[in-house]
């Protein structure tokens, strides 16, 4: 009896967080987000759905390829599946604001790793 609290206890240790994280992710179902994955990628799509383990599917999405010498380079990617263990960061776009950036002028530094 004792160690099934204990393993319930540890079990539920995460819980807040991924509450949390779902919570927010509610809020960004069918609008244009903003994500910076663990390698430094910058994704940006509009959130269909997630999972659980924050798992994110993204219709439309592009990566933004930054560079100091060129423009900001987009790839297309489409509807995009973005594994949760790979996202560092997610943010809402302002589609208004987004559309007014003039990409091919905007240059930077490519972001680096996420590094413990």
């Amino acid at each position: 009896q004792a160690g099934a609290g204990r393993q319930q206890q540890r079990a539920s240790r995460g819980r807040p967080f991924l509450t949390m994280a779902r919570q927010v992710l509610s809020g960004y179902v069918d609008r244009v987000i903003s994500i910076i994955t663990n390698d430094g990628r910058n994704i940006l799509g509009k959130l269909k759905g997630f999972d659980q383990t924050t798992n994110l599917i993204l219709e439309g999405s592009t990566e933004r390829i930054y560079s100091e010498d060129e423009g900001v380079e987009e790839l297309e990617l489409g509807l995009y599946l973005i594994r949760g263990d790979c996202i560092a960061i997610v943010g809402e776009v302002d589609e208004d604001l987004n559309a007014k950036i003039d990409l091919t002028s905007l240059k930077g530094s490519p972001l680096g790793e996420v590094t413990h």
